[in-house]
């Protein structure tokens, strides 16, 4: 029994000691820390920011799409008996692409041109009775209402029957084949997809401040990866006068397709637009930035001590950054070793930037 309480002291004093030396290597810890966070400073490299031109040309990515983009689709339903079409045809504007059966539908056409031509000669008749006073005239009227309506009816089945034969709306090349000759399709069916990439579209979105800048008729460069050195040039069609969803505004840029050098739709191109005034501008290098795009923030150095300030950011200039608001031309901004900074801590300037 002794033992045992002798084991059990033995353990108590050993968890006690355990216990005090862990809390006097944290409290040393702490101080340690506490003196190096008053006393050490933190090496940073600064740069000053200062006002600067904005480049004059912006550069953004964009998509090249097709000038006209057109689905072909059937106004008459019934089964294709006739395709003239396949991928990678070209067709022009009004070459027939698809035959539906048009059988019922001339039937109806004979029918409807048989009462028309009757009611024509009743009211041939009718004109020459009233004339000479054998018919009244309601009965003139009637038959000339009866006239009108067959005239319709005669309009509607000669329409019938043109619906059948499906034509291109634009000149271009077939770009899908949806159907297949034999196949039965509805009204408002799509038979293939067409499109015209002789002359060609290309979106880009541009931030609030370039457009304002940028007007219709603009000339724009494109160049694309497929054939590096060979600029390709273009206007601006249009400009949104609506914002999308991140503030940006669409541009379209319209160009006319090279026959050396031919481009198709769906490719990506970088538009550059030269047109766009210089301005005076707040820079500082990209890298100084801190926190996220919707939160910008950078150090700056002042009384050799780090200051956290957040901007407001404007436009890009390659790897310089405008800033609209929260610094001022003169200040010190730190641009390396601001990841081991808070605001606060104590610097030392071991090397100043140029930009």
């Amino acid at each position: 029994m002794k033992k045992i309480t002798l084991s059990i002291s033995i353990i108590i004093i050993l968890a006690l000691i355990i216990v005090v030396l862990e809390h006097n290597k944290s409290k040393a810890e702490q101080t340690i820390a506490k003196q190096t966070f008053k006393l050490q400073a933190i090496p940073v490299t600064v740069t000053t920011a200062q006002i600067q031109d904005l480049s004059s040309e912006l550069s953004l990515m964009g998509t090249i799409m097709a000038g006209s983009d057109v689905n072909i689709v059937s106004e008459a339903g019934g089964r294709i008996v006739r395709l003239y079409a396949k991928s990678g045809d070209y067709k022009s504007a009004g070459s027939l692409i698809a035959e539906i059966d048009s059988e019922l539908r001339r039937a109806s056409l004979q029918n409807a041109q048989a009462g028309y031509d009757k009611a024509k000669s009743d009211v041939q008749r009718m004109e020459t009775m009233f004339k000479d006073g054998v018919v009244n005239a309601m009965q003139m009227d009637q038959a000339r209402y009866g006239y009108q309506a067959a005239e319709a009816q005669l309009l509607m089945a000669k329409r019938q029957v043109r619906d059948t034969r499906v034509t291109s709306p634009i000149s271009g090349i077939i770009n899908t084949k949806m159907v297949d000759q034999g196949a039965t399709v509805g009204m408002n069916a799509v038979i293939a997809n067409i499109v015209d990439i002789s002359t060609l579209k290309v979106k880009v979105n541009v931030s609030e401040k370039d457009a304002f800048t940028l007007k219709p008729g603009d000339k724009v460069s494109v160049s694309t990866d497929i054939y590096p050195g060979i600029i390709f040039q273009g206007s601006v069609m249009s400009i949104a006068p609506k914002a999308d969803e991140a503030h940006t505004y669409p541009v379209e840029i319209s160009m006319k397709n090279s026959k050396t050098h031919p481009l198709k739709a769906g490719m990506f191109g970088r538009v550059s637009f030269s047109t766009i005034e210089k301005t005076q501008a707040l820079i500082i290098p990209r890298r100084a930035l801190m926190g996220s795009i919707k939160e910008p923030k950078v150090f700056i150095v002042h009384n050799n001590r780090a200051e956290l300030r957040p901007v407001q950011t404007g436009s890009d200039a390659g790897t310089m950054l405008e800033i609209v608001s929260g610094i001022n031309p003169g200040d010190l901004i730190v641009t390396n070793g601001q990841n081991n900074l808070r605001s606060g801590t104590k610097v030392t300037i071991i090397n100043k930037q140029r930009k």
